[in-house]
C-alpha cells in the first residue's frame, strides 16, 4: 500500500483542532493580513500619484518671470 494514503485528513496538525473556532478565527486573520500585506506591497511598487498635478493651476503669472521675456509660457 502507497504511505500517503494512509494518511489522516489533518497532516501537521489533528482533524479536531483544523476544526475548532479559534483555529478558524486565526485563519481568518491570516487570510485578512495576507491581503492587506499584497495590497500594501503594490501599492509601494507602483508609481506615486499626486493630485495636484491632475487639478487645474488656480495661478497664472500676467507677466512672464524668465530671463527669456519674449518666449511663451
Amino acid at each position: 500500500m502507497d504511505p500517503l494514503l494512509l494518511l489522516p485528513l489533518g497532516i501537521v496538525f489533528p482533524e479536531s483542532l483544523v476544526r475548532s473556532q479559534p483555529f478558524a478565527v486565526l485563519a481568518a486573520f491570516v487570510a485578512i493580513n495576507t491581503v492587506v500585506y499584497v495590497a500594501l506591497s503594490i501599492a509601494k511598487a507602483l508609481p506615486k500619484i499626486y493630485v495636484r498635478d491632475h487639478l487645474p493651476r488656480s495661478y497664472d503669472r500676467s507677466e512672464t518671470r524668465s530671463i527669456h521675456p519674449d518666449d511663451p509660457r
